[in-house]
């Protein structure tokens, strides 16, 4: 090996040294983060102050954050391995709230429907121009308004639902390996699946998300290069401007709905591939009579799943 080589190779040594110092210092400083932002939650949920409202978007999407994540994620764990039923009552917990959310939110499909039915009879047959509701403060829009506010009920299926259908086990699942393995191996399969892929993504997503969403909220504009200095700095002159912006000229003018929903639904991911991991590793530890154990499926009648997705 010669000197060139022995340099690079330390260098790596040490860039690797430095990172681990730097998880680690982070890590740290998620438990006093944390501690501070219970112990005085007027610095961020008192928003009549403007300077709150520029905390929450700068710490929403901040390294801060995600390590006070990753320390609460590492707690539960932490404390699941030493008392197991706690840790099954953390799953069922975070199971319980997707099911919970989507069953709620489901109905908007229903509620899409008998919308588009009102549309038609109004517009084909009775020939309105605009659809009126209210009691007192009436509520009118375009007949065009209406319909294009069908697809804000389509989004809250797929974003407020998409967790749920994971519990249910109702998504398509392309499968190359995980039905020839053993059970134990998937369970490891599905835990490094949730650490590389499913946390990873949701991070990535929320951090492009996070920002898009608050652009169509207030101004001045906020970028994730902004250091949270600059944005209390840019609180001075902040106001709420809602962006109301439809598409065609009577449309729909809630589009910054869809951009609060992605964010939700990212979260709802993040949150749930927690519990996929948690789930995984307690039916890797107490073998194959723990599969599907305290799992929440909905049934049609006894016995008989309401998803026959398919596998590939």
């Amino acid at each position: 090996m010669d000197t060139t080589e022995a340099a690079s190779f330390g260098d790596i040594i040490g860039a690797l040294g430095q990172g681990i110092v730097w998880v680690l210092q982070n890590l740290a400083l998620s438990f006093y983060n944390f501690g501070y932002a219970v112990t005085h939650p007027a610095s961020w949920l008192d928003w009549t102050d403007k300077a709150a409202i520029m905390r929450v978007v700068y710490y929403g999407a901040s390294v801060e954050f995600f390590f006070v994540c990753v320390m609460v994620f590492l707690v539960i764990f932490a404390i699941g391995l030493w008392k197991r039923r706690f840790l099954w009552g953390t799953v069922v917990v975070l199971e319980g709230f997707a099911n919970t959310i989507g069953r709620l939110f489901a109905w908007a499909g229903l509620l899409m429907v008998l919308q588009q039915v009102i549309i038609v009879f109004l517009q084909r047959i009775f020939a309105r121009p605009d659809i009126v509701l209210g009691f007192g403060i009436p509520l009118q829009f375009d007949i065009s308004w209406w319909s294009e506010e069908l697809k804000l009920y389509n989004a809250m299926v797929v974003c407020l639902c998409l967790t749920y259908t994971f519990v249910q086990r109702g998504h398509v699942r392309v499968d190359l390996v995980y039905a020839a393995v053993s059970y134990r191996t998937k369970r490891i399969i599905d835990m490094l699946g949730s650490l590389f892929f499913m946390i990873p993504m949701a991070v990535m997503i929320w951090m492009f998300s996070w920002y898009f969403m608050w652009r169509s909220l207030i101004v001045p504009p906020v970028a994730p290069t902004d250091a949270l200095d600059r944005l209390e700095m840019k609180a001075r002159a902040l106001r709420w401007n809602v962006e109301t912006v439809g598409f065609s000229a009577n449309g729909f003018t809630g589009y910054f709905l869809f951009k609060m929903l992605m964010v939700i639904m990212v979260g709802l991911i993040f949150v749930q591939a927690w519990a996929f991991f948690y789930r995984s590793y307690l039916e890797f530890v107490e073998g194959p009579e723990a599969e599907g154990k305290l799992l929440d499926l909905d049934q049609v009648e006894t016995g008989e799943e309401p998803y026959d997705h398919a596998e590939f």
